[in-house]
């Protein structure tokens, strides 16, 4: 088999695994905490990734790293930012949000990518990103007045300002791992080793309740489908592909196929506001992204 066609199959079961997790994430918060959802999670996504190293004999070398101050530093501010505060962030506001609306407004991180991008690396803005980041900023607008989508009759302001923060940490995470020559696997298991660090050392003053079964298990879910085994193999997928830019393009799909699950799953009756807020989001980064990619 072809590497790219490798990558691709890699890359289509991390999509189709990403598009359940923001039904993971409602399913899960219906019997926790957004702390108890993330402490366990993370714990899921340090063993996964830990037995992915194991399995490769790098655990003991990948543990040895942190006798660099370099790497100790580094690792520590990424698990702070990713898993710890980001997903802290996001699953609190998916507890205040209907998942129509979160997800989506989740997923204009790459906005708050390209922005970050021509701000600190200097990157040179050309009129198509500038128009796709309008176009996608537009639909972060109809999705943020889309109150026919809240049971209540009104989306949360604070969890509406919640996700939209969330898309600032994950960009700035992003942006602390570009040009990084480090092996992926091996800064995933730091980050979540820090993360989980910093979860735990928080739970004797946090009230710790015993969920469901159903929110326990979507929450190990997360741990494994949103952290654990898709990060991995979306690593190795981009390490495989000789056409990156076919690989990116793919994740286009997740955020709509995820509306399905959420209409048939959760019972949210997608609003028409939502889809042209969504079509908005995805249809200015493919706009902006596919410029990128051409330089």
């Amino acid at each position: 088999m072809k590497p790219q066609t490798k990558a691709m199959l890699m890359g289509t079961f991390v999509v189709l695994a990403w598009s359940t997790v923001a039904t993971a994430f409602k399913l899960a918060l219906k019997g926790m905490s957004f702390y108890m959802l993330l402490l366990i999670a993370s714990w899921t996504a340090l063993v996964v990734s830990g037995l992915n190293l194991s399995i490769k004999r790098e655990i003991i070398v990948t543990l040895n790293l942190l006798k660099e101050r370099r790497v100790f530093l580094k690792s520590a501010l990424q698990g702070f930012l990713n898993p710890f505060l980001y997903y802290l962030i996001l699953f609190k506001a998916y507890s205040l949000l209907p998942a129509q609306i979160a997800q989506p407004l989740n997923h204009s991180w790459q906005i708050v990518l390209i922005l970050l991008m021509i701000v600190v690396l200097k990157q040179r803005v050309r009129a198509r990103q500038i128009v796709g980041v309008v176009i996608s900023f537009t639909g972060i607008v109809v999705l943020s007045t889309n109150d026919s989508a809240a049971v209540e009759g009104s989306l949360s302001g604070l969890g509406i300002f919640l996700a939209l923060a969330s898309t600032l940490v994950w960009a700035s995470y992003w942006l602390s791992r570009i040009n990084s020559k480090e092996e992926p696997s091996r800064v995933l298991f730091l980050n979540f080793l820090f993360s989980t660090i910093y979860l735990t050392s928080l739970a004797p003053f946090v009230p710790i309740e015993i969920p469901s079964w159903i929110s326990l298990t979507a929450a190990l879910y997360t741990g494994v489908f949103e952290m654990g085994i898709t990060f991995i193999l979306w690593g190795m997928a981009l390490n495989l592909a000789t056409n990156k830019v076919a690989l990116a393009q793919i994740t286009y799909l997740s955020p709509a196929l995820s509306l399905i699950l959420i209409h048939f799953v959760l019972g949210e009756n997608i609003s028409s506001l939502t889809l042209i807020g969504l079509a908005l989001i995805i249809g200015g980064l493919f706009l902006g992204n596919s410029n990128r990619n051409k330089d």
